[in-house]
C-alpha cells in the first residue's frame, strides 16, 4: 500500500521524500517497483484505460477528472480524482473548455419588464416550479439558425426547445408550448428569461398568462441574472457545435437535438451530485412516490 501510494505521486514529489514521510528506505522501494507486475493488475489496469476512453468519448470529451472520476466509480471502478487525472494524462484525454460568452439581448424597446423575482435562486425544491429561457444563434453555410431553450431549474433539464432560421417571438412561443404541453405544470410556476423583445413581447405575456404562469426578467445586462440557461448554451457549443462546420440548416438542428438528447440522458453536472438530469428527475420522483 505505502509503496502503491510512492508510486502514484512520484510525479509530483521526489521519491526520497516520499520514502521518508512513508517510512520506508528508497532501496526498498526500487526493489518493489523492479519487480513484474502481476497479470490480474495489468489486465484491471487496461480495463480501467478503455472504460475511461469510452467515458470521455462518450461524454463529447468534456469530462475532466471529477466527472471521469464519478463516471469510473458508478462503473465499478474505484477512482478518485487525482487517479483519474494520471489515466487522463497516460491517455492523452484533454477536455474541452469554453470560451467565453457575451450577451446577445435585444432589450432596446419600449415593452413591458417583468421584476425580477427570481432573484438568482437557483436551487429549486421541485420540478415544474421555476423554467428559465433564453435564444442563442448557430451559423451554417445556409445562414443563421436560431436556438430557443425552456430549462427547469429544478434538474436543469431542458423540457422545451425551438430551432428555426428567425429570432421572433413565435420561436420563444414554441419552445414555451413545447415544454407546457410535455410537463403539464401547475399553475403559478415562474418563468424567467432576460429582458429580450421576444419575452417582452404582448403575444408572449399573454401566453404566459394563458399558462398561469408568473413572469420574471433579468436585471439590465445582467446575464448572471439567467446563468444556468447560459451554462446550457455554453454546454452546447463548447462541448459539441464548435467543433462542427454545417453545411446546411437541416444539419446543425439534428446536431442540436441530439445534443439535448445528450444534455439530457447522459451528461453528468456538478450542481446534481454528478447526476444527469432525468437521473435527478428520476430520484426525486421516487422518494415522493
Amino acid at each position: 500500500m505505502k509503496y502503491g501510494f510512492i508510486q502514484g505521486q512520484q510525479k509530483t514529489y521526489p521519491v526520497t521524500v516520499l520514502c521518508k514521510v512513508m517510512s520506508v528506505s528508497t532501496s526498498a522501494y526500487y526493489d518493489w517497483a523492479k519487480q513484474p507486475e502481476d497479470a490480474g493488475k495489468i489486465a484491471e489496469k487496461q480495463k480501467l484505460r478503455e472504460r475511461a476512453q469510452t467515458l470521455f468519448d462518450a461524454s463529447k470529451r468534456s469530462y475532466g477528472s471529477r466527472r471521469l472520476s464519478d463516471g469510473l466509480k458508478k462503473a465499478g471502478f474505484p477512482v478518485g480524482r487525482y487517479k483519474a487525472r494520471r489515466v487522463m494524462a497516460e491517455l492523452s484525454l484533454k477536455p474541452r473548455y469554453p470560451k467565453r460568452f457575451k450577451a446577445t439581448t435585444d432589450s432596446n424597446h419600449n415593452d413591458a419588464i417583468a421584476p425580477n423575482l427570481l432573484d438568482r435562486k437557483f436551487n429549486v425544491a421541485k420540478p415544474n416550479q421555476v423554467w428559465t429561457t433564453d435564444i442563442t444563434y448557430v451559423w451554417t453555410l445556409e445562414g443563421w439558425l436560431y436556438v430557443a431553450v425552456v430549462v427547469d431549474l429544478f434538474s436543469r433539464q431542458v423540457v422545451g426547445w425551438a430551432i428555426d432560421g428567425h429570432m421572433r417571438t413565435s420561436l420563444c412561443v414554441q419552445a414555451l408550448q413545447m415544454a407546457f404541453w410535455r410537463r403539464k405544470p401547475p399553475p403559478g410556476l415562474l418563468h424567467h428569461s432576460d429582458r429580450g423583445s421576444q419575452y417582452a413581447s404582448s403575444e408572449y405575456r399573454q401566453h404566459l398568462s394563458v399558462m398561469k404562469m408568473k413572469q420574471s426578467m433579468s436585471r439590465k445586462g445582467n446575464c448572471w441574472d439567467n446563468s444556468p440557461t447560459e451554462r446550457v448554451f455554453r454546454s452546447l457549443k463548447h462541448e459539441q457545435l464548435n467543433y462542427e462546420r454545417f453545411k446546411t440548416k437541416e444539419a446543425a438542428k439534428l446536431s442540436i437535438i441530439d445534443y439535448f438528447a445528450f444534455y439530457n440522458g447522459r451528461r453528468s453536472h456538478s450542481t446534481l451530485g454528478y447526476k444527469t438530469p432525468l437521473e435527478f428527475e428520476r430520484e426525486f420522483y421516487s422518494k415522493v412516490a
